[in-house]
């Protein structure tokens, strides 16, 4: 009987049932998540899959301030998925000016950004979202990448909804040096970074293995 659960355990957490397996593609998250680290994601109280098909039931876990985040797009069901700091929660005021984020009228602290944080251009926001500032609707969350003069997050398409946060990332497992390029889903160019970083170990960054989040 032992034996049956822990294989029905493997199989949950290989299927994505309980947690997944994911790459970072590119640098929005830097100097937090660097391009190629793999992170395994836990869906434990946020959302739960329902195995051999793309369902899913929002749990009854929520976000907190500055907490990562992976979820689906909300700007296009094609996308892949995204993982972003949530910055503003439901109910809060969100602004940006100053080269900062303010919450309710407060300075945000954070320590984990590369660079300034500013508002795009009104052309390069998708035209549904308004911009800042703004109150963050019921059930929708904030969220900006960690590296503020490259992420594509909130200020540029608005909020995500509960129904789209599909975990949280709980560990690296493997952290590679190669480029976007070996990320972005060709599995030829992955298979090449693999057996480039088998042929020169010094491309695995060794010291971020088992970091934890």
């Amino acid at each position: 009987m032992i034996a049956w659960f822990w294989v029905v355990l493997v199989f949950l957490l290989v299927n994505g049932t309980l947690g997944q397996a994911r790459v970072i593609p590119s640098g929005s998250m830097e100097n937090t998540l660097l391009v190629g680290d793999h992170l395994i994601m836990s869906r434990i109280g946020y959302d739960a899959g329902v195995p051999f098909t793309h369902w899913h039931v929002s749990l009854w876990k929520n976000p907190h301030r500055q907490q990562m985040i992976i979820f689906h797009p909300p700007y296009g069901h094609n996308n892949p998925d995204l993982i972003k700091r949530v910055i503003a929660l439901p109910g809060d005021r969100i602004d940006v000016h100053d080269g900062a984020v303010w919450i309710n009228g407060a300075k945000l602290e954070e320590n984990y950004t590369t660079g300034p944080t500013r508002m795009p251009a009104p052309d390069e926001r998708l035209p549904r979202f308004q911009g800042l500032p703004m109150t963050v609707p019921e059930d929708q969350y904030f969220v900006m990448g960690d590296n503020r003069g490259n992420s594509y997050d909130s200020r540029f398409w608005g909020c995500v909804p509960r129904d789209a946060i599909i975990g949280t990332p709980v560990t690296i497992y493997m952290s590679v040096d190669e480029p976007e390029d070996a990320w972005s889903g060709d599995i030829t160019e992955r298979f090449l970074a693999y057996a480039d970083a088998a042929l020169h170990p010094g491309k695995v960054r060794w010291k971020r293995l088992f970091e934890t989040f």
